[in-house]
């Protein structure tokens, strides 16, 4: 896992109580300066996968003051390197063993996944740029084209920080990750039904001839791609390597559903909005679990009560709508026989 620097300042007080909160903790250096304003600045070196721990410690300790406030800080690289004693490599091998799961901390998770939630202006041309890609690799049977498109991935973020939302009880983010959704998805539409409209479209064209019918195979990938995107931020992967494999579930099908429209191929239309909210469906319900297996989950009581009961509502809503889909699909499969 990478480093992070930890940082907070407290009083000369508290900073003698520090030594006993840190004795079993995994810091890796820990160093201690006047600050200009009074009291003490402390740095803490840590692996991001022991922050959320000892954050919750701090912030129990230390976090009643006003003036409080702890930074988090990515650590690119430290020199002389760190070398980790065997002995501590071998018990960290036996935890993860045991089903300890090493991920970011709630607060970096969360910090990073409620700036993706948000539909800022950046966000609304990156889904109209990745729209216009991938309906030209749609239209002239490109998958090198259609690649390229979901490369910038723009849907990812929200998709994700909507799963986080139902997982932590967190209704604002919920809310913020519904409207860029939303806004995402009406736009590609938008631009893609113009497009339908004036190109030339054939909808027997195999890659859009793909994107009309769901099947289990679909569900598959869907649940797949899901469970990579919550691991893309938790294990801090690159999120763009596991974009392309969620832009595979919901770009290609969501241009569909505006071209085949844009020609007024209705019932084709509505076989890839179908393939659409199953892609959807499964990639939330799958985020979650993710989180769930990773234990992301509220630091005090009373928020992971709210969190429990907002994750069972949002299981069972997917799971109803994922049935109900798979019914619709199975009666679209028996009409067309």
């Amino acid at each position: 896992m990478p480093l992070r620097l930890l940082e907070l300042t407290i009083s000369d007080q508290e900073a003698g109580r520090l030594p006993a909160l840190l004795e079993k903790q995994s810091a890796l250096g820990v160093w201690q300066f006047r600050s200009a304003n009074g009291g003490v600045m402390v740095r803490i070196l840590l692996d991001a996968e022991h922050v959320e721990a000892l954050s919750d410690i701090l912030i129990d300790s230390f976090g009643s003051p006003d003036d409080f406030r702890m930074i988090l800080l990515a650590v690119e690289a430290t020199l002389p390197r760190i070398e980790e004693p065997e002995e501590k490599q071998a018990l960290e091998e036996k935890q993860s063993g045991e089903g300890s799961k090493p991920r970011l901390s709630r607060e970096e998770l969360y910090e990073d996944l409620d700036q993706a939630s948000r539909s800022t202006p950046v966000f609304l041309v990156m889904v109209g740029l990745s729209t216009l890609v991938t309906a030209i690799g749609l239209i002239r049977n490109d998958v090198a084209v259609i690649i390229g498109a979901m490369v910038i991935s723009p849907l990812l973020g929200p998709n994700v920080s909507l799963s986080l939302g139902c997982t932590l009880g967190d209704v604002g983010l919920v809310k913020r990750s519904l409207r860029a959704l939303g806004a995402g998805v009406l736009l590609a539409v938008a631009l893609s039904y113009l497009l339908g409209a004036l190109l030339r479209i054939d909808p027997s064209t195999p890659e859009i001839a793909a994107r009309t019918g769901a099947g289990l195979g679909s569900v598959l990938v869907a649940l797949a791609t899901g469970a990579a995107g919550a691991l893309a931020f938790t294990t801090a992967i690159p999120a763009v390597l596991v974009g392309v494999m969620v832009a595979v579930a919901l770009l290609p099908p969501l241009v569909s559903v505006g071209l085949l429209a844009g020609i007024r191929e209705w019932r084709l239309a509505g076989g890839a909005g179908i393939l659409l909210v199953v892609n959807v469906t499964c990639i939330n319900l799958a985020a979650v679990a993710t989180f769930l297996v990773q234990k992301v989950e509220p630091r005090t009581w009373w928020e992971e009560e709210r969190a429990k009961k907002a994750t069972r509502i949002a299981v069972f809503t997917w799971v109803l709508l994922l049935a109900l889909l798979v019914a619709a699909m199975l009666y679209q499969r028996s009409g067309s026989l």
